[in-house]
């Protein structure tokens, strides 16, 4: 993403930071039943990408005190809102921000030692053009046996073709598309050896969950 990218980012958010988890809760399916539903162990290390406000990670350091988030996101304007509901959840000393791209973000940039445990990207690779080098870059980052977790916007097979086409218009609003080849891209990683993957549609498909667990 370039600088130019970047300050479209910050334009796109400026206002809409006030009020995105109030309208995303509508129609960002899955993202509850992930955090409920992610193995977190003591001393984690577990990061974000894409983290806008930190939704997801105050409720993930309010049920897991033993491990430690961070969350990156290329919206500084964005960040300005996590950073506020990270401090109105008491979660400031389990949760950490900064202003990254999901192409050179590191875990040393917070002092850490070593690799993340885990990589969440939820609703962010559909709005990456850059997708396979941001993914391509996550895996670096993770430890062995490390593991990348995503929710995002499925191809709605289940669903009318009436509702595809209105979701797809409203989307475009947000330069976000359904990427199918996500999927594919990470059943070549299986293929090769580099780890295993699980794959399941969220509501008839309008989202889905994929969970690649990377190889020791």
């Amino acid at each position: 993403m370039t600088s130019d990218a970047r300050a479209a980012m910050d334009r796109m958010y400026r206002h809409q930071r006030y009020i995105y988890d109030l309208t995303r809760k509508y129609y960002l399916f899955g993202r509850d039943k992930l955090i409920a539903e992610l193995p977190v162990q003591a001393n984690d290390l577990i990061c974000e990408v894409g983290c806008g406000t930190a939704r997801n990670l105050v409720l993930l350091a309010k049920n897991h005190r033993g491990a430690k988030f961070f969350g990156v996101d290329a919206s500084t304007e964005m960040l300005k809102t996590a950073g506020l509901a990270v401090d109105a959840g008491g979660v400031g000393h389990l949760v950490r921000l900064a202003t990254a791209l999901a192409t050179d973000f590191t875990s040393a940039q917070f002092g850490l030692a070593r690799p993340f445990d885990r990589l969440i990207y939820s609703y962010s690779l559909s709005m990456m053009d850059n997708w396979r080098d941001a993914l391509d870059y996550g895996l670096t980052q993770l430890r062995p046996g490390g593991a990348i977790h995503v929710v995002d916007f499925g191809d709605q097979a289940g669903l009318p073709s009436w509702f595809k086409r209105a979701l797809a218009t409203w989307l475009q609003q947000f330069h976000v598309r359904f990427r199918p080849e996500i999927r594919a891209y990470f059943e070549e990683q299986e293929k090769a050896g580099r780890g295993r993957m699980t794959y399941r549609s969220v509501m008839r498909g309008y989202a889905y969950r994929l969970d690649f667990v990377t190889k020791i």
